[in-house]
């Protein structure tokens, strides 16, 4: 979970990471072409970093998984079911894809990516991370450098496994990105060893941008299938994207500064909600400001949908992930006390079933 007391700066980055997300996306629906603004999709990259760091600084508590539950869950269904009741374009979804995206299998099954949702494959593929961390961190802390000096190389050779694969985009499954996550999980074993930044932040920070247009440069624009080695590059040029923009200021953080002020921890606490809802606020901006997809209108359109993105993101968070969230977990916490006090009884009963009953969660 996120520490807001002891890493103000790395709230402000997942701001700067989902606004640089909506950039992405309005570029490439504005037809701008520009292999700089088309490549902001690397900020995926930053969010997959700073989660692993975030996560994987200490072990997980009990409840980790209600609390995962908790943090994504209730907002994301509630998005989920506005924007399959209000965009035209979804008029005709038919059930079993509709519950693909409420329950995020959408990248699992053909054709699962629907209007106003299409950037919740990053989702889908963070919350396999989530799923498997524990198992990581159980793993020996001198042991997991090792571990991911394997999985990285691995993780480059999947899409060549999957290449011949047509029925399902397998190139954007888990493996592909285990690079992105490596990023924060490696500057977590730093930090445990006591590593600290002690090198100018911003001028690292700004190598974001050669390395945006780098990534723009080496693979296919747009949407356009990419070859293995074409993907290898962007996933490994997205990795150098993460480290330059999390590890200064995981590693050396501070209290003050731009990252860190009012206005960029509060886009932080809201940019979950920023990430879900722009994709289906940017395909009403265009009817409303009378311009055609991919005919131009940019900062028109980017100003629209950075507005509206953040007053929906705020009502969003104030009213529907907060208080769902602990909805969520008391519901959540009162069946894990009503479990462990049947276990209880049961064992009192009959002791050997406690030689085989699984630990409290």
């Amino acid at each position: 979970m996120r520490n807001n007391n002891v890493l103000p700066e790395l709230e402000g980055l997942r701001a700067v990471a989902a606004l640089g997300i909506l950039v992405t996306h309005v570029s490439f629906q504005t037809g701008t072409y520009s292999p700089i603004l088309e490549r902001f999709d690397y900020f995926v990259a930053v969010f997959y970093a700073l989660s692993a760091f975030l996560l994987a600084r200490g072990t997980p508590r009990p409840g980790y998984y209600s609390r995962r539950l908790a943090r994504i869950a209730p907002a994301y269904a509630v998005c989920v079911c506005v924007v399959a009741l209000t965009l035209p374009e979804l008029s005709l979804l038919d059930a079993p894809t509709f519950l693909a995206n409420l329950f995020l299998l959408q990248i699992y099954v053909p054709d699962g990516l629907i209007a106003g949702l299409t950037q919740m494959w990053s989702l889908c593929v963070e919350v396999a991370f989530y799923l498997v961390l524990p198992l990581y961190l159980r793993v020996p802390a001198r042991s997991r450098w090792v571990l991911l000096a394997v999985l990285v190389p691995l993780s480059c050779a999947w899409p060549w496994l999957v290449d011949s694969v047509t029925w399902v985009n397998m190139q954007i499954w888990p493996p592909t990105y285990v690079p992105w996550f490596a990023v924060g999980l490696a500057a977590a074993e730093l930090e445990r060893r006591g590593a600290v930044w002690r090198w100018p932040r911003w001028p690292v920070a700004a190598l974001f941008v050669p390395l945006a247009w780098l990534g723009g440069v080496a693979g296919p624009v747009g949407l356009t299938h990419p070859s293995p080695l074409e993907l290898n590059v962007r996933v490994l040029i997205g990795s150098a994207f993460a480290a330059v923009l999390v590890v200064p200021f995981a590693l050396g953080p501070r209290a003050d500064g731009v990252l860190a002020s009012r206005a960029m921890t509060h886009l932080g606490r809201w940019s979950y909600s920023i990430f879900l809802w722009h994709v289906a606020v940017l395909s009403f901006a265009f009817p409303v400001l009378g311009i055609p997809v991919f005919s131009g209108g940019f900062f028109a359109v980017l100003v629209f949908t950075a507005a509206a993105s953040i007053a929906v993101a705020y009502v969003s968070y104030e009213f529907v992930e907060v208080p769902g969230a602990r909805l969520l977990r008391r519901l959540l916490d009162r069946g894990t006390a009503y479990s462990s006090g049947n276990a209880s009884a049961a064992t009192a009963a009959h002791p050997a079933t406690s030689m085989s009953a699984d630990p409290p969660a």
